[in-house]
């Protein structure tokens, strides 16, 4: 009788390990549960930052109407009348703005969009498609699961290479890389993004193809085949001049355009230069300063800033894979090379936009140290620090990013557009730093308040080891 008990309780226990495996792998955070669609709500008494065209950059003492999600009427403050099946939110001293949208994110699992919301990100580029995004941006838009507006690439298109990576569609022939195309759109994909390792023939193709169907295209402008002595003492296989003016949506990275763009040379004269020719081409740049900034953190830090409060947010199972870059730079030295690096950066950032270069935010968060939500006001931080006034650092996050990137009526607070709005205390065009933790949050007709904002900061943290094990298991199925 005694063993029989005993194997009774080991089977509960599997059961319950196996009920608890399950939900683990194919559930989410509570607080992803969407709240009821409020039919109205005024916002009365509030500082207001529209965005919109040819508006002030702030208007003091203003209140707004949404109704059903949508902006109704915007007014001088006392001037709207109270809903009747609203809710009234009191604005002294506080600002409204247009929610962020953050350009160039990596999404692991439901529990990030959490860190998201919670931090005034209201929609999000996802920059490396997996099987579960397609459907998870349904989900959203349908309202089965509160998150930010969604819109994802498909798999990576690369060529064999140095920067070549596991979760990368590799393509070598012309035929390949439309067939990687057709498969993606197939798929539902209507965004592409291509690798700089891509070689002259697929990218030829994969521009063609896209160009075809519809889809947009983002990414790393293609390098070609790395041979010797390549990029200083040998040119480029494919020179980064020749991508501009080939329909890319945004081009990735600050420091990517310097590589290809400058063949790593720190030379300011040059940089200009370039930042003409990209203006005068009118591709927008995605700088992403915050993905080096982070790397030169935790070289400083020796990894004390890898055990910075949030950074449980990132994603357990990619900490996990990537351990062995982490403690590379816990244990290297920025300032000979990366350190001169980061300060140039900077100044090729503030050329862009000097130059005319239509920027938008993006914060790389969901890989190596880069924390979702919180990421985007690191990185608004480093954009004034580069030059760009709040007010303009801001455009770039929202009526930039909305534009460029096609979000429906979204960046701008002006009747007939979508209420994705952040509430903040004080005053962002003096101190931007203000919006990483907003007192509100506005989205999809839902308003978030402090304590569902605080809520999804602590869902944020539920990330599952077995359901992006299972989700990276059927992305490296599909490629």
């Amino acid at each position: 009788m005694i063993w029989r008990r005993g194997l009774l309780a080991l089977g509960a226990l599997f059961l319950i390990a196996a009920i608890w495996l399950g939900i683990s792998a194919t559930g989410y955070p509570r607080a992803l549960k969407p709240a009821p669609i409020l039919s109205a709500v005024l916002i009365d008494n509030v500082r207001l930052v529209s965005m919109a065209p040819g508006a002030p950059q702030a208007q003091g003492a203003m209140a707004v109407l949404v109704v059903n999600g949508v902006i109704d009427q915007i007014g001088p403050a006392g001037s709207l009348a109270s809903p009747q099946d609203g809710i009234v939110i009191d604005g002294a001293g506080k600002t409204l703005t247009p929610g962020l949208i953050d350009a160039h994110v990596h999404v692991w699992d439901e529990a990030e969009l959490a860190g998201y919301l919670a931090h005034g990100v209201t929609g999000v580029r996802n920059m490396s498609g997996m099987p579960f995004h397609l459907p998870l941006e349904k989900r959203i838009a349908e309202g089965r699961i509160l998150g930010p507006d969604f819109i994802t690439t498909g798999p990576i298109l690369n060529s064999p290479g140095r920067n070549q990576q596991d979760n990368h569609q590799i393509v070598v022939t012309a035929e390949q890389a439309r067939a990687a195309v057709a498969k993606q759109y197939d798929q539902g994909y209507r965004e592409i993004k291509i690798y700089s390792n891509l070689r002259r023939e697929p990218y030829d193709a994969v521009t063609e193809e896209a160009a075809a169907r519809g889809m947009r295209v983002s990414g790393h402008t293609p390098e070609g085949v790395r041979g010797e002595g390549v990029p200083y003492d040998e040119p480029f296989d494919i020179s980064f001049e020749e991508s501009l003016g080939r329909g890319f949506t945004t081009i990735e990275h600050v420091e990517s355009i310097v590589w290809h763009g400058l063949r790593d040379e720190l030379d300011e004269a040059a940089m200009l230069a370039l930042a003409e020719k990209i203006a005068a081409s009118g591709e927008a740049v995605t700088p992403t300063l915050i993905a080096h900034a982070n790397l030169i953190r935790v070289a400083e830090s020796q990894g004390d800033y890898l055990r910075r409060p949030g950074a449980e947010t990132v994603n357990p199972l990619y900490r996990m894979l990537d351990k062995g870059t982490f403690d590379f730079w816990s244990g290297m030295d920025p300032a000979p090379r990366e350190t001169p690096r980061a300060a140039f950066y900077l100044q090729a950032t503030k050329m862009l936009h000097d130059a005319g270069v239509t920027l938008v935010a993006g914060t790389d968060a969901g890989i190596f140290t880069n924390i979702p939500g919180s990421a985007m006001t690191r990185e608004l931080e480093l954009l004034v620090e580069a030059g760009l006034t709040p007010y303009a650092a801001l455009q770039t996050a929202t009526v930039n990013a909305g534009e460029v990137l096609g979000f429906d009526k979204t960046g701008v607070i002006a009747p007939g557009w979508r209420a994705n709005l952040i509430l903040v205390d004080g005053d962002p065009l003096r101190d931007v730093s203000t919006v990483e933790n907003p007192v509100a949050v506005m989205i999809g007709g839902r308003w978030l308040d402090e304590k569902k904002l605080e809520e999804l900061k602590k869902g944020a943290a539920q990330t599952s080891i077995p359901r992006t094990a299972r989700r990276a298991i059927a992305m490296l199925r599909d490629l």
